[in-house]
């Protein structure tokens, strides 16, 4: 175990329960309960103690060291992450963008680690690398099996890929058209739920860069409606459109931007699907401090909902 470092708390008040603060002062939880809320009947040498007893544990707090947590996600899906990195916590985030999950885990496993957080495929070679680390495994956005990892957090891929598409198909309703989708490797499990509600009728052409969309474009007038499940590239697709003199009906996006707020607001988009990946990762981040003992409480999944916004909710900032 490595040396243990003190750190900063951002001004916040560890909050100990009462219990570890009775059990500290060998006093009843109820007397601690009294001293704490300051409803008076208590001898001044019993407050004394219980003062003492939380001045102790402040102390043990404030020298828990930093736990170093790898995060490892596919190569491509990691443009918000930066944003979201400054949690909060006593915790340092490691990234992995990998192509290869099962290989970055078997890394991650050759390394003093803490504790994992994993985006990857749900395949049994990545459940077997996740059950052979010796470190607490939160799983996000895509689930393992349990045991395999203590919790899991996020917004299910299959299921954000579903409900573009059933925007899409709300938005297109009984027009004919076909729908562009500029994702990648990255994107395989949102394109195959938006595949699994799309109307039968109309056909994916799947693209990858602005090249490769403007090529679609020339060639299939039958493309009403575009879909980008990855973060980033929205403004390439809106501008193949441009570019190639086309018009479409419906654009739905992943991830809140630049880009994509620009789009919304001057509605050139319909809708992006967004996820807030700083509190999934904190929610993540928390459990594996459960695990340590370093925070109280249960360890708990936490699955988010996917959040829409329309050029009528975009938000202020």
């Amino acid at each position: 175990m490595r040396p243990q470092k003190p750190i900063i708390l951002y001004g916040v008040k560890p909050p100990h329960r009462i219990q570890e603060i009775a059990a500290r002062a060998g006093l009843s939880p109820a007397t601690v309960d009294r001293v704490l809320h300051q409803r008076g009947g208590v001898r001044e040498s019993t407050a004394r103690r219980v003062h003492q007893a939380v001045a102790e544990l402040d102390r043990e707090f404030e020298q828990i060291r930093v736990l170093t947590v790898d995060l490892v996600l596919p190569r491509g899906s990691g443009a918000d992450v930066p944003a979201a990195l400054d949690l909060d916590l006593p915790i340092q985030l490691r990234t992995h963008l990998a192509d290869d999950p099962v290989a970055a885990l078997h890394q991650v496993a050759r390394s003093r680690s803490d504790g994992v957080i994993v985006l990857a495929p749900p395949l049994p070679e990545v459940a077997d690398a996740v059950g052979r680390l010796d470190v607490p495994v939160v799983t996000l956005n895509v689930d393992l099996p349990a045991g395999k990892r203590i919790a899991h957090v996020g917004v299910d891929d299959f299921e954000a890929g579903a409900t573009a598409a059933y925007l899409v198909e709300q938005w297109l309703h009984d027009r004919a058209g076909d729908v562009l989708v500029a994702g990648g490797a990255a994107a395989e499990r949102r394109t195959a739920g938006f595949r699994s509600v799309l109307g039968p009728a109309r056909r994916l052409h799947e693209v990858s860069g602005p090249e490769q969309a403007r090529a679609t474009l020339a060639g299939t007038p039958t493309v009403r409606a575009a879909y980008v499940p990855a973060a980033g590239g929205c403004a390439e697709v809106v501008a193949a459109f441009a570019a190639e003199q086309r018009n479409y009906d419906v654009v739905v996006a992943h991830g809140l931007d630049p880009d994509t707020l620009a789009l919304l607001r001057a509605q050139q988009i319909s809708a992006v699907l967004h996820q807030d990946l700083r509190a999934d990762l904190r929610h993540a981040c928390r459990a594996i401090l459960r695990a340590h003992g370093v925070l109280p409480g249960p360890i708990r999944s936490h699955p988010a909902a996917v959040q829409i916004f329309t050029p009528f909710n975009v938000p202020v900032s």
